[in-house]
């Protein structure tokens, strides 16, 4: 099965690439930190409306510091449209709090160090070290998650083993660019409700059972 999913994953990862050749983080951010604020807003909501609401949160907190001494009413204020925002707000204050306190108000570039930190999982912290440090990353968000399970790439809708299996067969060089190629992908083409699969690249690998039916199949 993993050397079936691997030669699959070659393919894959050549169409992706061919695909979309430019692909970078969609969350807008200047400083380490940004992203990580950026990455704990955009839970249950779109990187579109992030960034929206961001430039007026970091001006008006400007670096670690400023968040950790922020007032967590005031936060939620400026985040309110993100949704959950009493929660992220209280997150994002306290995490700051830890990044100024224990890590000098440098963002850590260990997985294990960022998931210590308040609302910050996996997928967020694969992504810091990812995007900041340029270490292989395995960022298993919902797009990720559904479209492994559809081009058969893993066989489970639990983000830590479909990061595990995504492992096991996707080059640490290539990873963290094929989970943005996935991501822009899933938005563009293979949404979960109704897939697009005449415009899709890999429709003839596809293993999907979603599939809509096409003259392309």
């Amino acid at each position: 099965m993993r050397r079936d999913r691997k030669k699959a994953s070659a393919e894959i990862i050549k169409r992706l690439a061919e695909e979309y050749p430019n692909v970078k983080c969609a969350l807008i951010y200047t400083q380490p930190h940004e992203l990580l604020i950026a990455t704990r807003l955009s839970a249950q909501c779109t990187d579109k409306r992030v960034n929206m609401v961001t430039p007026a949160l970091f001006e008006r907190f400007p670096s670690i510091e400023a968040f950790a001494e922020a007032d967590v009413s005031e936060v939620e204020k400026l985040i309110r449209t993100c949704g959950l925002f009493k929660t992220k707000a209280q997150d994002i204050v306290q995490m700051c709090v830890m990044l100024h306190e224990i890590y000098d108000n440098k963002v850590p570039d260990k997985i294990e160090e960022l998931t210590t930190l308040p609302g910050v999982g996996r997928k967020t912290a694969n992504l810091i070290v990812g995007d900041l440090y340029g270490q292989p990353a395995y960022v298993c968000d919902t797009h990720v998650i559904r479209l492994s399970n559809r081009l058969g790439l893993s066989d489970t809708k639990d983000a830590g083993k479909v990061e595990k299996q995504l492992r096991e067969i996707i080059p640490p060089e290539e990873s963290l660019k094929f989970c943005h190629r996935l991501v822009h992908h899933g938005r563009d083409v293979c949404s979960a409700r109704s897939p697009r699969c005449e415009a899709c690249v890999l429709n003839d690998i596809c293993r999907s059972s979603d599939k809509t039916n096409t003259s392309a199949h």
